[in-house]
């Protein structure tokens, strides 16, 4: 018989929801599923068509203003966020006859925002890192702080994707906006899961595989108004600005997956967000050796269904593996960089220490899970702890 695995590694991909699948398959099973929507025959014009109303789907979901027209779809999350900061970061540059030359990023951003900062600056920008507090905010005050004279661009997460911690996205846009600069946020982890707050803002980041709907697809939506550079070149589909054959069908999944989400959202997140808080009190109990990476414990201040420990003395590596063999698959952070031993760079901006760091522990579900097998997870990773 083979091993049964409770997955619990949502905020990396979570599971493919079956009205993604279906929507996916359905697509598919069309006369034509394999035309061009850049056709112009009637095969070519239908895919066109499905493409489109997936597209304002899609844009509905995101909200914050955006319409369909403004919505770029692209290959996930790391797309998106690359080609925001360097499409935009160019953009403003050149609006500004080559004034602006500034671009800001906070200090826990996921690593397809932080590593653009080495090609940006081959290109003569000046790049800054605005750090967070010790519970993994980036108050606003401090961006304003380090905004200066000719920002061009500023980037950050409406949540992060180590801590759960939410982001003050909406006051983080007015200190941008007021300092000149337009602003990309990374909603890739919130989106789905909180409604964002990012009414103002010049673009947002989404991704497919993180709501349940297909890996390899995602999105942009960036203002018609937004300065921008394209960053590849090619057939001038999606409106330019990012040339290439679109996956219709991936395209349409993820609309499916949107709309269910979308449809949920008020009444999952409490339920979601319960079940955390009884995992974080039953884990991070006096005694146990197990502690919060933050102190933001309220609903409100961390996304549901993402709990962030740490088990000084222990490594990830160590604690991930053993869990593994027990059949529970946790993370220790962003799976994008999961081959690495060094502590997370969120936490290290939060001034946690290195011993602490080194045992982080990202545990992510959504309304699909189990509450006993939560249950079970909490019993085996307290006993690991022990080493009982």
């Amino acid at each position: 018989m083979s091993k049964r695995y409770t997955y619990l590694d949502y905020a990396a991909s979570a599971p493919l929801r079956p009205e993604a699948r279906d929507a996916w398959l359905a697509y598919h099973e069309k006369p034509g599923s394999e035309a061009n929507p850049n056709s112009l025959h009637s095969l070519g014009r239908e895919a066109a068509r499905e493409l489109e109303a997936a597209r304002r789907t899609i844009a509905t979901s995101i909200g914050c203003g955006f319409r369909p027209g403004e919505v770029v779809i692209t290959s996930g999350g790391t797309e998106s966020n690359n080609l925001a900061v360097l499409g935009m970061a160019e953009g403003a540059r050149r609006k500004s006859s080559n004034k602006k030359k500034r671009v800001i990023l906070s200090a826990i951003e996921h690593d397809s925002v932080l590593d653009v900062a080495t090609l940006l600056r081959s290109r003569g920008f000046e790049v800054e890192l605005v750090g967070p507090d010790h519970n993994g905010v980036v108050q606003p005050d401090e961006l304003a702080r380090v905004m200066g004279e000719n920002c061009a661009l500023v980037s950050v997460m409406a949540a992060n994707n180590e801590t759960g911690v939410i982001q003050p996205t909406a006051k983080l846009v007015e200190v941008a906006h007021a300092g000149g600069a337009v602003i990309h946020v990374d909603a890739v982890q919130a989106f789905g899961r909180i409604p964002l707050d990012a009414a103002k803002a010049d673009a947002v980041s989404v991704a497919a595989h993180k709501i349940g709907g297909p890996l390899g697809v995602g999105a942009l939506a960036i203002r018609a108004r937004c300065p921008f550079e394209a960053q590849s070149l090619g057939g001038g589909q999606e409106g330019g600005k990012r040339p290439g054959t679109q996956d219709v069908a991936g395209a349409v999944a993820f609309a499916a997956a949107c709309r269910v989400v979308m449809r949920d959202l008020t009444t999952v997140r409490p339920k979601v967000a319960a079940m955390a808080n009884k995992a974080y009190s039953r884990l991070c109990a006096e005694g146990t050796g197990i502690l919060p990476t933050t102190q933001a414990f309220v609903d409100d201040t961390r996304m549901p269904g993402m709990i962030s420990v740490m088990v000084p003395g222990m490594e990830s590596e160590t604690l991930i593996l053993k869990l593994d063999d027990l059949g529970f698959e946790v993370s220790a952070g962003s799976a994008c960089s999961s081959d690495s031993l060094d502590p997370s760079h969120v936490l290290s901006a939060m001034g946690v220490p290195r011993d602490q760091a080194l045992g982080a522990l990202r545990i992510s579900f959504d309304e699909r899970m189990n509450e006993e097998d939560l249950d079970a997870f909490c019993d085996a990773l307290l006993k690991i702890v022990r080493k009982e």
